[in-house]
């Protein structure tokens, strides 16, 4: 008999061991917070939540942490429903550390076109000459009236892209932007067409590209950053908490806190597919789960999706030295990297996109 009520006793012991201990995980660690969160518009305070309350893997963190350490990485941040989960600057950067967004600052221009469009001031289904007058480029007028807004932030317009040739490829004088292809029937990532509708903003609006975005979209979500001019090109700059600021405006779909930063109906437009050829580029922003692509450096189209190790729905800023903001519905995520290139120098997506999912998915899955 004894053994038996020792047996239970030994038992009893090891279940109110076991619950005061499962009670003391619970204080140290309590519930995530649910809701979508948005950050003040001044100040440094920022809610947060860790892989524990997340439910993440917490052990693959810091495997994640070094391998950003090592592939030139200077600001990381993900965001779960706006809080920050991991925060992380390595190489002398700080919170505070601007760093130039290159062509991610593609998808902020991609935003004020449509705010203009919202307020009535630009029509994207309009011609680029409504805007810039005939004299724009050499094409002759019939060629050029083919082309429209639209084909700027699509990637379309069938000007010469000159291609891994940098000053003609940035340029956006008329004497660098010819005719090789009807508009809407080619699709090729030229700098100096993009370029073109930060003037048309400026002509459309009455005031420069830079007040426009500073004033439509930059103050109104608490972004600190602002343009320079550098070896012809428009370059934003600002630290890695105003990409991250940029990113959930965009999981929100344009709406900050309840505010609408630019319509539903653009937005939609913006982050899909926008037209037959790249299938995986939408206004100025890269879409992942699609059955093709086309890279910044060649007119050829790739099978398969931009990004396999990343969810189908995600979207993406992204510029040249590997600069990311990735914004994932499915998920309520935002992830930001920017920094030096991390090895394959290209002016968008690069294989780190792929790598580095690899690393996230350790942590989140």
């Amino acid at each position: 008999m004894k053994p038996l009520v020792f047996t239970f006793l030994s038992f009893f012991f090891l279940l109110v061991i076991g619950c005061s201990s499962d009670s003391d995980n619970d204080v140290n660690e309590p519930p995530a917070p649910t809701g979508m969160y948005f950050p003040s518009l001044q100040g440094d305070v920022w809610e947060t939540v860790t892989t524990a309350q997340l439910n993440w893997k917490t052990e693959n963190e810091q495997d994640l942490t070094n391998y950003l350490e090592a592939t030139n990485t200077k600001g990381f941040i993900i965001l779960k429903n706006g809080r920050i989960v991991m925060e992380k600057y390595f190489n002398g950067h700080n919170q505070d550390t601007e760093w130039t967004w290159y062509s991610v600052a593609k998808s902020l221009t991609a935003t004020f076109v449509g705010i203009a469009q919202d307020e009535g001031l630009l029509d994207i289904n309009n011609k680029t000459s409504d805007y810039l007058g005939e004299d724009w480029s050499k094409l002759s007028i019939e060629k050029q009236e083919l082309i429209t807004v639209r084909h700027h932030l699509t990637m379309t317009t069938g000007l010469i892209p000159h291609l891994g040739d940098y000053v003609p490829w940035v340029c956006n004088l008329p004497i660098c932007l010819d005719y090789t292809a009807d508009a809407g029937t080619s699709w090729a990532y030229h700098q100096g067409a993009f370029m073109l509708l930060q003037d048309m903003i400026t002509e459309s609006t009455g005031v420069t590209f830079q007040e426009y975005c500073k004033t439509r979209v930059t103050d109104k979500i608490g972004m600190e950053g602002q343009w320079t001019s550098n070896l012809g090109l428009n370059i934003y700059n600002s630290n890695t908490r105003s990409m991250a600021r940029f990113g959930l405006l965009m999981l929100n779909e344009g709406i900050w806190d309840g505010t609408t930063i630019v319509s539903k109906s653009y937005f939609d437009e913006m982050t899909n597919t926008s037209q037959d050829i790249n299938k995986s580029y939408g206004y100025l922003w890269w879409l992942n789960g699609k059955e093709s692509y086309v890279g910044t450096t060649s007119t050829t189209v790739n099978s398969g999706p931009l990004v396999p190790n990343a969810p189908d729905d995600m979207f993406a800023a992204l510029g040249a030295n590997d600069q990311k903001i990735y914004v994932v519905p499915s998920k309520d995520l935002v992830i930001v990297r920017c920094g030096d290139s991390a090895g394959e120098m290209q002016l968008g997506p690069s294989s780190f996109d792929n790598a580095l999912w690899e690393k996230i998915n350790a942590v989140i899955n």
